[in-house]
């Protein structure tokens, strides 16, 4: 059976995925073909809407590709919802304290480990047809925890979030941590320092998220675990070279 996305992370190896937004079927396919590792829906700035975003999971299932959904802040029903419809991992933004990172790890996980609602007959646990307790011990061990540190509060707690029992990694959010720091508050760059200084004397994973191969590169040799391009980013600037041609 092919190793989950966790016990690849888990395993040292360097990953690499592309963050997009519903609808975008057939670029989850060009993804895959391409050779990515994984790929991040967004339902935090993106559509949330299921229906869609099962046709997105499937599809990538189709090419043995793994998927990461970032949800809405504290929202575990869409936690609950996401991981049925077979997604490997979660993404939640705005982990301020280790409160809130030990209460995504109880949305995202079954009992004992945490409270995420049991099913077996979702997509995830292909219909009813695998035996519960197997369908459960897959998904406590496979499932892809992740939050982001997004404030200036979260870089101050990263410590205590980054040591929160089964919690796999982080991401910092640059714009969002940009954007609520303050004259008072310490530059992003001593910020994302700070964070990641924490996340290399953790056993978390870091994932950084990245516009260029480049910068993947620099991401990666400086200790990022997984890499995340933000693809509309990329995108705009792949097309505004193309919009720009010499006449």
């Amino acid at each position: 059976m092919t190793a989950s996305l966790r016990q690849r992370a888990s395993a040292g190896e360097k990953l690499i995925g592309a963050l997009l937004r519903m609808p975008a079927e057939e670029t989850v396919e060009m993804l895959a073909v391409a050779g990515f590792d994984f790929v991040l829906i967004d339902c935090e700035h993106g559509p949330a809407d299921i229906v869609a975003l099962r046709h997105h999971i499937a599809l990538a299932a189709v090419h043995d590709v793994p998927v990461v959904v970032r949800v809405g802040e504290k929202d575990r029903g869409l936690v609950l919802r996401v991981l049925d419809q077979g997604a490997q991992g979660i993404l939640a933004p705005h982990l301020d304290t280790a409160e809130d990172a030990a209460d995504l790890v109880d949305a995202s996980l079954y009992p004992p480990v945490g409270s995420r609602g049991f099913a077996t007959y979702s997509r995830a646990g292909r219909f009813g047809e695998v035996a519960a307790a197997a369908h459960r011990d897959w998904w406590l061990e496979n499932t892809l925890v992740l939050g982001m540190i997004e404030s200036p509060r979260g870089v101050a707690n990263v410590e205590a979030i980054a040591s929160t029992p089964r919690l796999d990694g982080i991401m910092i959010g640059p714009a969002d941590l940009a954007a609520a720091s303050g004259a008072d508050d310490l530059p992003v760059s001593e910020a994302v320092a700070v964070v990641n200084g924490a996340l290399a004397r953790s056993a978390a994973l870091r994932m950084d998220i990245v516009g260029t191969k480049d910068a993947a590169t620099a991401a990666f040799a400086h200790g990022a675990d997984l890499v995340v391009y933000n693809l509309a980013s990329s995108l705009m600037t792949h097309l505004r070279d193309l919009a720009a041609p010499t006449r």
